[in-house]
C-alpha cells in the first residue's frame, strides 16, 4: 500500500512556525508528512491561492485532496499526530478538540504576526492584497 503524502504549508521565515514543523510528527500509518515553505513557488501554493486561503493568516494542511486551514489545520494535524515525545503529546492534548483549536489559534496567529513584524519580515501576500494599516 502506498502511503498518502500529507503537505504542511507554513511560512519558512517564521521562527515559531519553523520550530513547530521541525518537531511535529504524524503516525506512520497516516502517510508521509512533507513540510512546504509557503515563500517558495510550488503547485500547492498555487492551489491554496486559487482557493482564496490567505497563508499569512493561517497554515494549511493538505491531506489527499482536502485542504485544512488555520485552526482546522492544527486540529487535523493533532488528530493524525504521533503521541511520541512530550511536544507531540502536548500538541495532541491542546488541539484534539476542534473548539479548543478555534479558541487558541487566533491568539497564536496574533503573536506569530507580531513576531514577524518585530523581525522585519514581509508578508507572503499570496492573495495579492494591498497593505492596509488600519486593521
Amino acid at each position: 500500500m502506498l502511503s498518502e503524502e500529507i503537505l504542511l504549508v507554513h511560512d519558512g521565515e517564521c521562527p515559531a512556525c519553523h520550530a513547530y514543523c521541525q518537531v511535529v510528527r504524524i503516525k506512520e500509518c497516516e502517510g508521509d508528512l512533507r513540510i512546504v515553505d509557503a515563500r517558495e513557488n510550488s503547485e500547492v501554493m498555487n492551489e491554496i491561492s486559487a482557493q482564496g486561503l490567505d497563508i499569512d493568516q493561517g497554515m494549511v494542511l493538505k491531506v489527499g485532496g482536502q485542504f485544512y486551514y488555520g485552526s482546522d489545520a492544527i486540529h487535523r494535524l493533532a488528530l493524525i499526530s504521533s503521541r511520541r515525545g512530550i511536544f507531540n503529546r502536548i500538541n495532541y492534548c491542546m488541539f484534539k478538540s476542534k473548539t479548543v483549536s478555534n479558541i487558541l489559534y487566533p491568539p497564536l496567529r496574533f503573536f506569530r504576526n507580531l513576531l514577524l513584524k518585530m523581525l522585519g519580515k514581509t508578508k507572503i501576500d499570496n492573495l495579492k492584497k494591498k497593505e492596509d494599516d488600519t486593521c
